[in-house]
């Protein structure tokens, strides 16, 4: 399954190798760390492989071309092992341009991963937070993400 526009602004899509380049410089321009490695695994297990639980997703201009700067990315999975838990999507990557916050992007990446994980069969997604990190805690609280019994975020996704 593929995503399509949401609206006329934003195309959200899976990524594929000429998306990667974007993904490391909006990641280190928002951490200040350089992870080239790190993602061209993330790239390699999350966008190749069980692809139907695997999710590596990213936001880009409509109408620019394929060279346009990634604007924001999420990846998650579906897991089911860990503790004991029901099968759950899970949140572990989640980035937006800074000068493009605040105009929905990260809003349309996170409803495009729950849609994901919804056609997938799971009805809760997770997250875990830095207690410390106030711009993701706000943005996934704000999506209806609470505290859960693992002392992490966790949303039940509606039908």
């Amino acid at each position: 399954m593929l995503m399509s526009d949401f609206g006329d602004k934003i195309t959200i899509r899976r990524i594929d190798a000429g998306d990667l380049h974007h993904v490391v410089d909006l990641d280190e321009r928002v951490t200040g760390q350089a992870k080239p490695a790190y993602w061209q695994d993330i790239l390699e297990r999350y966008a190749t492989r069980r692809l139907d639980e695997r999710f590596f997703l990213i936001a880009k201009a409509a109408e620019a071309g394929a060279e346009a700067p990634v604007l924001g990315f999420i990846v998650g999975e579906i897991r089911d092992w860990e503790f004991g838990s029901k099968p759950c999507g899970w949140i572990f990557a989640f980035s937006v341009e800074p000068g493009t916050r605040l105009q929905g992007i990260g809003e349309q990446l996170f409803h495009a991963v729950s849609e994901e994980f919804k056609a997938a069969g799971v009805k809760t997604m997770r997250t875990m937070v830095g207690r410390q990190n106030q711009l993701h805690m706000a943005f996934f609280r704000s999506e209806g993400m609470v505290a859960g019994p693992y002392i992490q975020l966790e949303k039940e996704l509606e039908d």
